[in-house]
């Protein structure tokens, strides 16, 4: 919105009304220009939200829900949405011909998205030459792992070789936990570590090469 006099937009709300119908919301504003101080009457009209098919993740859990958007509002993979289960972030989407990276809402069949209420799981491998040691890890969604990073989990000291992420793997640099998938692991001949991941572990299990 914008002044019709000056064509400025730094104006403040005198008043303001919201009316809806199954279609529409309709919201009339009484403004006041703060540049010339003309005041003036504007309205912003939209279409209603519709309900929209939501699958979220928590770790093994799936939870099938609803949530309303805006038709005309685009959805991409990444894109953070409140719902009624707390915040979640957007992995998948479908329309009736595919699965797409991004969408307007009307176009939308179902949602896949993981939730950002509960602690990031992660995968960790230990190159045991001819075994792998695999771990399911639990921390906070801001934890950072850095390649290079020296790790103690049991009686394991670890060096991060590669960074397994949602976008691909990355052999230097950091990641916040939130978007790490995995994250490969060799031991070292040392006593010292970055940090202790012991009790961070959800599941282990032993594999064979």
């Amino acid at each position: 919105m914008e002044c019709p006099i000056c064509g400025s937009d730094n104006l403040t709300v005198l008043k303001s009304k919201e009316t809806s119908s199954k279609k529409k919301l309709i919201n009339d504003y009484l403004l006041k220009c703060n540049e010339c101080e003309h005041v003036f009457k504007d309205r912003i009209t939209q279409s209603s939200p519709i309900p929209c098919r939501i699958i979220i993740s928590e770790n093994e859990q799936s939870i099938k829900s609803v949530i309303d958007l805006y038709p005309d509002e685009t959805i991409s993979i990444g894109s953070v949405l409140l719902t009624d289960n707390g915040q979640v972030r957007v992995k998948s989407i479908e329309t009736d011909e595919r699965r797409v990276k991004s969408a307007i809402v009307k176009d939308i069949k179902t949602i896949w998205a993981s939730s950002l209420e509960i602690p990031a799981r992660f995968g960790l491998s230990i190159d045991l030459k001819g075994e792998t040691q695999s771990y399911k890890i639990d921390t906070d969604r801001d934890f950072e792992v850095s390649t290079n990073d020296i790790i103690k989990i049991e009686d394991f000291i670890l060096k991060v070789h590669i960074i397994k992420t949602d976008k691909g793997k990355i052999t230097s640099g950091s990641v916040n936990a939130d978007h790490i998938k995995r994250i490969y692991t060799k031991p070292i001949d040392l006593k010292s570590y970055d940090y202790n991941l012991t009790d961070n572990i959800v599941k282990k299990t032993m594999k064979w090469n």
